[in-house]
């Protein structure tokens, strides 16, 4: 990718930076993660190339590529003591950043129900092939307060969120979602690392969690009750309030 991501920022100047990766639902999904950071923080919120109409060059399409633009987007502001904040893909490509961070540019990483990895009798469940009714049994501890009825979306509506799987589909390879060799390189991975997931999670279960940060060099599992895969929306206060502590910890500065 030659030309930068496009990028929302907010927040302080000179806070911490803050780099949060959005999932197959787009920025959307984490934009209130992005905003309470904001408060602090120098929060970057990019949109991954395909989503929501932006451009994808046609060499993008792997994980591995959007994790690379993202090193060269710090490289190329020279940002240090960054903590990243991945959600679902958005969490695999925070994960593959990681390992690939050689200059010590990342000081913390937060993965919110993060994929990318296989584990055994844990399967990612294919999430493109679930239809309206099945995002929401599936993906949430309370399915009737998120389900959207697809029927009373606008037809752009439907046409960008079809996009937007189209997308997710290119590049997270097909339904397994995962990458076969990041398990091995997460052990590379020795800067501290909260690994999130909400305890009614049924696209990839809380086991599967355990697995992800079993596998990290220098990782912690906490659970957030009365969630599943988006916990920082179904249970703001409680995800937030883990996140916050963690920054904390973790800031260099």
């Amino acid at each position: 990718m030659t030309t930068e991501p496009t990028l929302t920022e907010s927040g302080p100047a000179t806070g911490r930076p803050v780099l949060v990766l959005h999932g197959g639902g787009g920025p959307l999904t984490v934009a209130p993660l992005a905003a309470h950071l904001a408060a602090h923080a120098h929060t970057l919120l990019p949109t991954h190339p395909g989503w929501n109409g932006t451009p994808r060059p046609a060499g993008l399409t792997r994980v591995a590529d959007l994790a690379a633009a993202y090193l060269r987007l710090l490289r190329d502001r020279d940002l240090s003591d960054v903590l990243v904040v991945g959600s679902s893909l958005g969490g695999w490509i925070a994960a593959e950043l990681a390992a690939a961070d050689t200059e010590g540019r990342i000081s913390g990483v937060v993965l919110l129900d993060a994929v990318g990895i296989d584990v055994e009798g844990e399967p990612v469940r294919d999430f493109i092939a679930l239809d309206a009714r099945g995002v929401a049994e599936y993906a949430y501890h309370d399915p009737e307060r998120f389900y959207v009825d697809p029927a009373t979306l606008p037809a752009e509506r439907l046409a960008a969120i079809q996009a937007n799987m189209a997308t997710l589909r290119v590049f997270s390879g097909g339904p397994a979602m995962s990458d076969p060799g990041l398990r091995a390189r997460l052990a590379d991975i020795t800067v501290p690392t909260l690994v999130l997931w909400g305890e009614s999670d049924r696209i990839c279960t809380p086991a599967y969690g355990k697995e992800y940060a079993a596998s990290l060099g220098n990782g912690r599992f906490a659970v957030v009750a009365e969630a599943g895969h988006l916990p920082h929306l179904e249970q703001p206060a409680r995800t937030l309030a883990l996140v916050d502590a963690f920054a904390a910890e973790t800031a260099r500065r």
